[in-house]
């Protein structure tokens, strides 16, 4: 298979990929052999800066994609299962089906607006007849 090829596809899986990685690497490496170049010629602060910049955000780069690779990473349904947590959504059921059933069953625990109103203390608040 072609690095391109391979660099495409790799876009739509999750995780990362050789081809990306080094992808990701040369695109670094020439950025900051380009900005030397750069600085060597024009002598100029600007350069200095964004070499700077350059170098520490692939810096952090090399170091995300380490915690990615060490970190194993989970489906959702792996997930799932790890928090056993009671409002997962089944499989082949949408997630608004869900939160109308959460909202109906929060809805009838819920007290009613009239209940408060009820029984003696509705007989005690009856509304006086005005006098005339």
């Amino acid at each position: 298979m072609s690095f391109f090829v391979e660099l495409w596809e790799s876009i739509f899986t999750p995780g990362t990929s050789p081809a990306l990685l080094k992808a990701t690497h040369g695109s670094f490496v020439l950025l900051l052999m380009s900005l030397l170049f750069l600085i060597y010629y024009t002598r100029s602060i600007h350069f200095v800066n964004l070499f700077v910049i350059a170098a520490l955000l692939y810096a952090l780069v090399i170091w995300f994609v380490a915690e990615l690779q060490r970190a194993k990473l989970m489906n959702n349904s792996e997930l799932q299962l790890e928090s056993g947590d009671k409002n997962t959504v089944a499989e082949g059921e949408s997630v608004e089906n869900v939160k109308k059933t959460e909202k109906t069953e929060k809805m009838e625990k819920a007290e009613p607006l009239g209940a408060a109103n009820t029984g003696a203390a509705a007989a005690k608040s009856t509304p006086r007849k005005r006098k005339a």
